[in-house]
């Protein structure tokens, strides 16, 4: 069974790349500028795209190919339709084209000297941590409900970033491409503003920057000045990730919406708002210290997070189907491992 949704989810992705193929070419064909001319014609691949997660019934499958496809791609080839975003440059090759449009990934424009080593152990570090958080789930029933709340929120961090980090290494080794960090220490969030903006996510931030809060931004600024205008564009940005955020959650559970996950955005919405409206208030009279805010910041998050945020997951069996295949995976790995030291002991 697992190979066949291997095999599955293999053709499910060539037919990705197929369909971003044919998004390429309307981009280099006069007869379709961009416009409402172009969009039309990605409106099938964009609808395409909403449906492939729903034949993915791997959890970590489903929820990869969710955000990077049915949100992420659809929300570049948006940009793309009116000729804008990150896949409309005229010097983009079609490798980089599918590789920028079907991966969560950015490309660092002014790249930056990081230790190589030093990064490479910071992510090992987290491998092993991941690791031995999974290893405590064989012992739930001695843990207090509180303590396995916060580890779900470690649970969801490490699997997230490791997944994108993997990514983005085999495109930049594929593609040699200098690649901007998806996540930036979110631990260490100084606000919710800055947890959201600068640390957490940050291919969903870049991308819906230009398709919700500027859209909104420059829409409100026609009627209450752009300044004052940051405030409806930061709130609507959240609005949209809920939006999307529920979707995703359809996809691993396929369970209709509680909205529970559409209420934490919207609670995080008017706290990032109401924080930006008191920074700039007070915030050079009575400064936070960092020793302060950053336990505040991320235990609002934490908080928040284990009253809206996943319960809809825990419902609906997401952690042991997870724990299923990390076990699939685990005994995948031991045999790779046993086969190619016999292998060797053999010559």
């Amino acid at each position: 069974m697992a190979s066949e949704g291997i095999n599955k989810f293999i053709k499910l992705w060539l037919c990705i790349i197929i369909s971003q193929c044919y998004c390429y070419s309307i981009g280099r064909t006069k007869k379709t500028p961009k416009g409402i001319v172009r969009l039309l014609c990605l409106l099938p691949v964009m609808c395409l795209f909403l449906a492939i997660p729903l034949n993915i019934s791997s959890i970590h499958f489903a929820g990869t190919t969710a955000f990077s496809i049915s949100w992420l791609a659809n929300f570049k080839l948006l940009l793309f339709a009116f000729g804008k975003g990150p896949l409309s440059s005229p010097s983009l090759s079609l490798p980089r084209f599918i590789a920028l449009a079907c991966f969560p990934i950015k490309i660092q424009h002014h790249p930056s000297h990081l230790n190589v080593y030093q990064t490479l152990t910071n992510y090992a570090i987290k491998v092993l941590l991941f690791a031995l958080l999974l290893s405590v789930y064989d012992y739930t029933h001695h843990i207090h409900p509180t303590i396995l709340l916060v580890l779900y929120c470690f649970h969801l961090y490490f699997c997230l970033e490791i997944i994108l980090v993997t990514v983005a290494t085999l495109t930049r080794a594929l593609l040699g491409l200098e690649l901007e960090k998806q996540f930036n220490e979110p631990y260490l969030s100084t606000s919710l503003q800055d947890f959201w903006g600068k640390r957490w996510n940050l291919m969903a931030t870049s991308v819906l920057r230009p398709t919700a809060y500027e859209p909104v931004r420059n829409t409100a600024a026609r009627f209450i000045g752009r300044k004052r205008a940051l405030l409806p564009a930061v709130f609507g940005t959240f609005v949209v990730s809920g939006i999307m955020h529920e979707l995703i959650f359809y996809y691993l559970g396929r369970v209709w919406p509680t909205w529970e996950v559409m209420r934490f955005f919207l609670l995080h919405g008017v706290c990032v708002t109401a924080e930006i409206v008191l920074k700039n208030a007070f915030a050079d009279k009575w400064p936070l210290p960092r020793e302060v805010s950053t336990p505040l910041t991320v235990g609002f998050v934490m908080i928040t997070g284990n009253w809206l945020f996943f319960p809809p997951l825990l419902r609906c069996g997401a952690k042991e189907r997870a724990l299923e295949e990390y076990a699939v995976l685990g005994a995948f790995i031991k045999n790779v491992t046993t086969l190619t030291f016999n292998s060797f002991q053999s010559h």
